[in-house]
């Protein structure tokens, strides 16, 4: 996946990083802490941050501002057990806080929102608007009886109401908890029903690639799950003359407004709840604090984006994602954030590169997939739209094929930093991502954010370089999650992330740190591939597959055992364009991968399907289905309720009858 070529595909002009957010912090460490750090040399600072991590996230607070209504008498204890860490210890603050008192960069008139739907709906939103709404939704949650540490659900698009509900939660010490409408009925009650919600938030429906989905009988069944509900508060979201018994109506909830106040919280207090994929089981609540969030978030959006007050920020996505809750975070810095709700292909394909063209966007983002399917689609963005402004493209979700790259540079803008991060859910933030004063290599994903330490381990726990090992973080960050909801005792948080490697964060991914600090994903450590001892990530494969404009989707899945005496078939699933000639088209998979990457990589069945079964967050299901053809039965092995497209199994489940029918699955297939 890796390119050979040494030669960067976008490199930092000096003049532009000495006028970033970093090169003033540099300065103001440089001055307070008598450093002698160099902005353009990035490692040197990286190397700071995270072996000084008190200091450093000392002087992040300090110079992003946090507001702490109680400071704290060191910034962080506990640092030699990561598990136990405690940041601020004695620190009282509050998110909404920092989102919603007036300053420099969040003026009354400064905008805050620009909203779109996809059936051209449109809404800004100033700050002073912001706060005023915020205060009116405040009053309403607590004359409903929502107090400090109550939880607030809410079944709610990308939309400024979703906003407003979500600040309000968080001025009170509420905790807040969402997921998108288009989750189906039991997902959203796995996850909202460990929660005990005082108020649920509703929408009456929602719009998708030209169609409008009702959410009434779902807003009813829900309703009746959840036993610990005081209030549903229902927003007429598609028609604005939308009621339902029993409910109470957003106009009702905002009705009444007393002055904007925001409830001190510890530092580790509950912000959020987000969620787990939940395949195999109930989704786990994983909790954020309000401390961490926004000092990581400050930090990232500050120091590695350069998002700062005014500028105007997008990522596409839902509610469901957690990406979500981090373009929240720009309004921590005063930038405009742009929600989009709807199909990012409705009308038509360029429908966010319109956007990013009329709103003047600086800072865009996509997921791989998003990038990967225009490219198969042969766009160019660039020749039809003026996309000027952008100076950053983010992309995250999987990871981006040095293809993908080169399409960015070639059709989105040459002089464009493309900004491939991964993180994910469990820490609300990127691991690894790019930085003002770092080059992006075709295929690479460019450095590691500051503060955090990560390293690929082998099997021995040893930090390995230019050498493929799990992604682990050997020290703690505050994003870190500050528990599982309803983990007594925290033994399954333990588990999740500090077992293989004791008191070492493992995150789950394959990862390679190349000699020059970058770094290349390889897809989920747990359904690694293993061809004649030799471990592959499936994102390698992808790479290569997914470019072919043929193939819509794929999966790749190795059925080995650890039983097997020989090496089991490694089968690669394809969504395939209508009409295209299956034999011809793997065929030039197969030389393909033989040649790009190796003969090992060549899978030895290739099966055309109708669909790749994803989670609700867009994931594609290696280890479910892989289970699947091992022989488990569907209802161990995947919980339908965490499926975008819980149909899409039964596919498999045929798959593997008919391979067993025909041949032994633990032997080479044919």
């Amino acid at each position: 996946m890796s390119s050979d070529v040494a030669d960067p595909l976008w490199a930092p002009d000096r003049t532009r990083v000495k006028r970033t957010a970093l090169a003033e912090f540099v300065d103001l460490v440089n001055r307070d802490y008598c450093l002698d750090l160099d902005v353009m040399d990035y490692a040197e600072v990286h190397a700071w941050s995270i072996s000084d991590p008190s200091l450093f996230w000392e002087a992040v607070a300090r110079f992003s501002g946090v507001r702490f209504q109680q400071s704290a008498r060191t910034s962080v204890k506990g640092l030699d057990d990561m598990t136990r860490t405690s940041w601020f210890p004695g620190a009282t603050l509050n998110y909404a806080e920092h989102v919603l008192t007036a300053r420099p960069g969040h003026e009354d008139d400064a905008v805050a929102i620009l909203f779109e739907r996809e059936d051209g709906k449109q809404e800004s939103i100033t700050y002073g608007e912001l706060r005023v709404r915020v205060a009116a939704a405040r009053t309403g949650l607590k004359d409903l009886g929502v107090r400090k540490g109550d939880c607030v659900a809410a079944l709610a698009p990308n939309s400024v109401e979703t906003v407003v509900a979500f600040l309000a939660t968080a001025s009170l010490g509420a905790v807040w908890s969402c997921c998108s409408p288009d989750f189906g009925a039991r997902a959203v009650e796995d996850r909202f029903r460990q929660l005990s919600p005082t108020v649920l938030l509703v929408v009456d429906g929602y719009k998708y690639n030209g169609k409008t989905f009702s959410l009434a009988d779902r807003i009813e069944t829900l309703r009746a799950q959840l036993p610990s509900l005081l209030s549903t508060v229902l927003v007429p979201y598609i028609d604005p003359d939308a009621v339902a018994v029993g409910t109470v109506s957003w106009d009702e909830l905002t009705g009444r407004i007393e002055p904007i106040a925001f409830e001190a919280v510890p530092f580790d207090h509950p912000l959020w709840v987000l969620y787990s994929s939940g395949t195999t089981g109930l989704p786990k609540g994983i909790v954020h604090s309000h401390g961490g969030i926004v000092l990581e978030h400050l930090k990232t959006h500050l120091l590695m984006n350069d998002i700062r007050a005014g500028v105007r920020f997008f990522w596409f996505t839902t509610t469901g994602w957690m990406m979500w809750n981090f373009l929240l975070g720009g309004l921590l810095v005063g930038a405009t954030i742009v929600c989009y709700d709807g199909s990012p292909t409705y009308p038509s394909r360029d429908r966010l590169w319109t956007m990013a063209d009329e709103y003047g966007i600086e800072v865009f983002g996509v997921s791989a997939a998003f990038i990967h399917a225009a490219m198969r689609a042969g766009d160019s963005p660039r020749k039809h739209h003026d996309l000027r402004a952008i100076r950053a493209l983010g992309v995250t979700g999987s990871p981006l094929s040095p293809e993908g790259f080169e399409w960015v540079a070639g059709h989105v803008g040459r002089d464009i930093q493309i900004n491939a991060n991964s993180g994910g859910t469990d820490v609300c933030t990127p691991f690894v991502m790019s930085a003002p004063s770092v080059p992006v290599w075709r295929g690479e994903i460019s450095c590691a954010s500051l503060g955090v330490a990560v390293e690929a381990f082998n099997d021995a726990g040893q930090a390995v370089v230019d050498e493929v090992g799990e992604l682990v973080v050997t020290k703690p960050m505050p994003s870190m999650p500050v528990s599982f909801w309803g983990d007594e005792g925290d033994a399954r948080r333990r588990a999740a992330y500090f077992e293989d490697f004791p008191g070492i964060w493992r995150h789950g991914d394959w990862v390679k740190k190349t000699s020059r600090g970058s770094y290349i994903i390889y897809g989920r450590s747990d359904s690694t591939l293993n061809r004649g001892g030799i471990r592959m990530g499936t994102a390698e494969f992808y790479s290569v597959i997914e470019t072919f404009p043929d193939v819509h989707d794929s999966l790749v899945i190795d059925i080995s055992t650890p039983d097997d005496v020989t090496e089991a078939p490694l089968m690669c699933f394809a969504v395939l364009a209508d009409g295209v000639d299956e034999k011809a088209i793997f065929t030039e998979i197969r030389s393909a991968l033989r040649k790009e990457l190796s003969p090992r990589h060549v899978p030895d069945r290739f099966i055309s399907v109708t669909q790749i079964p994803r989670t609700l967050n867009g994931k594609k299901c290696e280890v479910p289905v892989k289970r699947i053809l091992l022989g488990a039965s569907p209802e161990n092995a995947v919980s339908r309720s965490a499926l975008q497209n819980p149909e899409a199994i039964d596919e498999y489940i045929t798959i593997r009858d008919q391979l067993a029918a025909t041949t032994n699955p633990s032997k080479k297939g044919q």
